[in-house]
């Protein structure tokens, strides 16, 4: 059975401001300053294949400044000429580890042809292998990634190819999906002096994206606040429930392991499926009189089983779910956090008016 795919906002059309969030992973976090407007992204430089970069670095960003950029490249010889300038601000910069470049396998290989000794003082990671599950996933590899290795005050060169030729380019709902992450990525990672360059291949990302993920990037020119680009993601309505959806009186984790096993999730699974949707109604149930349970729905066959509650309380954070907690690795007692860590899918949305919010889980 597919997904419950939903057609994500075009993120070309304008929507109401709202307020940006605060930065929300460090306690001592500062505010992110304006970043210099570089040449227009859309451009690639010109192909310089046998040019060895060079090691006079830019200025670097001032401390515990996310600098997030964005290059956009429609060959292997563009793509080369973009990201050697930037490995080399990297290598130049002072406390700071190797740079480390992310990327399609086989540009790996010409970037390591391309800077000849200096090869051996970056870090080669395959796209496929860094961008393996949801964009909740990436946010916690990065920040992972940031905690292990990063310099002081989180100073390091990512150059960071998404893997659009895999499961974030798969569906318009993939793609809502990870515009999103490129966006909350400047209000989640503002703390650190990380400098990252997001490089978009038009072979296999397409205008479309392109043009939305433009909008997540502070260097381009119709760069979006993240609350307002998230809103307007958001403000699709999600499809209704089936007309046969089940209906549970709460959402009790032992009842939900025994209907999810029943629609054909294994037995790990169904654990898991039920963990997380309880994990994200834990926060709320002190808020909710015993009187007045919400109802729960649960509807889908294995595994794109989904589950629906409400909850007293209006979710207006975007962030909400997406800020990593202290201890590693999801595990239960982390709410969203861990509810978006094993669920490919989970959606917030405004309830009636005056009736908190509705939460939406999606396992697979």
């Amino acid at each position: 059975m597919t997904a419950d795919p939903t057609q994500p906002a075009d993120p070309t059309q304008p929507a109401e401001p709202t307020k940006p969030a605060e930065p929300a992973i460090s306690a001592e976090a500062t505010e992110p300053a304006d970043p210099s407007k570089p040449t227009d992204p859309s451009k690639p430089a010109e192909p310089t294949m046998s040019a060895k970069p060079s090691r006079s670095a830019q200025p670097a960003p001032p401390p515990g400044t996310f600098d997030h950029r964005m290059a956009v490249f429609g060959s292997d010889d563009a793509f080369v000429a973009a990201a050697l300038p930037f490995l080399a601000e990297g290598l130049a910069a002072p406390d700071e580890p190797p740079p480390v470049a992310i990327a399609d396998p086989g540009r790996l290989a010409l970037l390591r042809d391309a800077l000849g000794t200096d090869a051996k003082s970056i870090t080669f990671v395959p796209h496929t292998e860094w961008y393996t599950g949801s964009a909740a996933n990436a946010v916690a590899q990065s920040a992972g990634y940031l905690a292990a290795n990063a310099g002081p005050g989180g100073r390091i060169h990512l150059l960071m190819e998404p893997h659009w030729a895999g499961r974030a380019g798969r569906s318009a709902r993939e793609t809502t999906e990870w515009i999103r992450y490129e966006s909350l990525a400047n209000l989640l990672f503002a703390p650190f002096a990380t400098t990252a360059l997001c490089a978009y291949d038009t072979r296999t990302a397409g205008p479309a994206i392109i043009d939305a993920a433009r909008r997540a990037h502070p260097d381009t020119p119709v760069y979006e606040q993240p609350a307002r680009l998230v809103h307007e993601l958001d403000s699709v309505p999600l499809p209704p429930p089936p007309p046969d959806a089940e209906r549970l009186t709460a959402p009790d984790r032992d009842t939900l392991r025994e209907r999810a096993r029943a629609r054909g999730l294994a037995p790990a699974d169904a654990d898991l499926f039920a963990t997380a949707v309880t994990e994200a109604a834990t926060p709320y149930a002190p808020l909710i009189p015993a009187s007045s349970l919400p109802e729960v729905l649960l509807w889908g066959e294995a595994p794109a089983c989904v589950c629906e509650l409400r909850v007293p309380e209006r979710i207006t954070d975007p962030l909400a779910g997406f800020v990593p907690p202290q201890a590693e690795g999801p595990a239960p007692g982390q709410g969203l956090w861990f509810t978006r860590q094993v669920c490919a899918y989970v959606d917030i949305r405004e309830a009636e008016p005056g009736e908190g919010s509705l939460i939406r889980v999606q396992y697979a």
